[in-house]
């Protein structure tokens, strides 16, 4: 089947202690299960080698918004806190144990592979190259210069039938202006059509 594959570790973490990590990976796993509800195709995630971990995606269009979303999930825990993120969409299988460590296929192999050539200031690729690379590269650029209350407003309205912003306010507990001003800040207008034409390309 046809999979997007998002292969991830946390930057700098080796300047964490092992409570800050794993606080880390708890957010990575609770934003997997919240995309895990957006399709009803499978979704898995798992960690591994520490500060590794990996989630695949069944509906391959979500990846941009996926990954997104784990970042600004990420910067609301801690206004440091970010992962890199390797993207792939390619023939995959999923175990029926759904252990995410037992699945196989070349989009691991390349989104693995991809991980290991993201260096410097680059934190997210796309290993098509291209114009879904550039996406992803423009979107990570953006996404390195989130606040944490910009992130708080974009884990509302990032997932698909978000609902409206005056719902997200009062979730936050704050003005729908002050979600406006965030998301405006956030690049979120640009990036939500990004996803948008990454979703449904015309």
């Amino acid at each position: 089947m046809t999979l997007t594959v998002l292969t991830g570790d946390i930057v700098d973490s080796t300047k964490l202690d092992s409570a800050a990590l794993d606080r880390a990976m708890e957010a990575l796993s609770d934003a997997a299960l919240v995309i895990s509800a957006w399709d009803s195709a499978p979704c898995l995630f798992g960690r591994n080698s520490g500060d590794g971990w990996q989630l695949a995606l069944g509906t391959p269009s979500r990846g941009l918004r996926a990954a997104l979303y784990i970042r600004a999930c990420l910067r609301r825990l801690d206004k440091t806190m970010t992962t890199r993120i390797a993207i792939a969409t390619a023939e995959g299988q999923l175990p029926d144990n759904l252990d995410i460590n037992s699945a196989h296929g070349p989009v691991f192999v390349s989104s693995g592979r991809l991980l290991d050539r993201i260096s410097g200031h680059t934190h997210m690729a796309h290993a098509a190259g291209g114009a879904l690379n550039a996406t992803v590269v423009l979107a990570d650029h953006i996404a390195q210069g989130w606040t944490q209350a910009q992130a708080r407003s974009l884990c509302e309205l990032l997932p698909p039938d978000a609902g409206p912003r005056e719902d997200a306010a009062k979730r936050l507990g704050v003005s729908r202006p002050a979600v406006n001003q965030a998301l405006w800040g956030a690049g979120f207008p640009a990036l939500d059509q990004a996803i948008k034409d990454w979703e449904h390309p015309r």
